[in-house]
């Protein structure tokens, strides 16, 4: 399971995550498309996307629901410059780990 959160994580984060959604989802961007569509709209969309994927492959909304609670504030974070690339990255993957744990310990937080 952790293999196929890592993969997904790295499908949604680079090839899945196009131009606009890496520079408009942070709120110090001046661009044209940033007066269109807020930030806080392309960031949620791109955590949407994670947590889609993580709530797929666990088979659990409520998994899917906080790995979208986590990745907005992880970028949100990145975006703001409070983390490097590198950490944010670590940060994600360990977000992964927990929920495998989670996971094999009986959690399975449906709603």
């Amino acid at each position: 399971m952790l293999f196929y959160l890592i993969a997904a994580h790295a499908l949604m984060d680079f090839p899945m995550q196009a131009g606009p959604i890496a520079v408009e989802k942070s709120r110090h961007s001046k661009s044209e498309l940033q007066k269109q569509v807020p930030w806080y709209y392309w960031l949620t969309a791109h955590a949407l996307c994670h947590g889609l994927a993580v709530a797929y492959i666990m088979n659990s909304v409520g998994f899917g629901i906080l790995e979208t609670v986590a990745h907005w504030v992880i970028d949100f974070a990145k975006c703001e410059g409070w983390t490097s690339t590198r950490l944010d990255q670590l940060l994600h993957i360990l977000c992964k780990v927990i929920y495998c744990f989670m996971y094999v310990n009986g959690w399975r937080l449906e709603l």
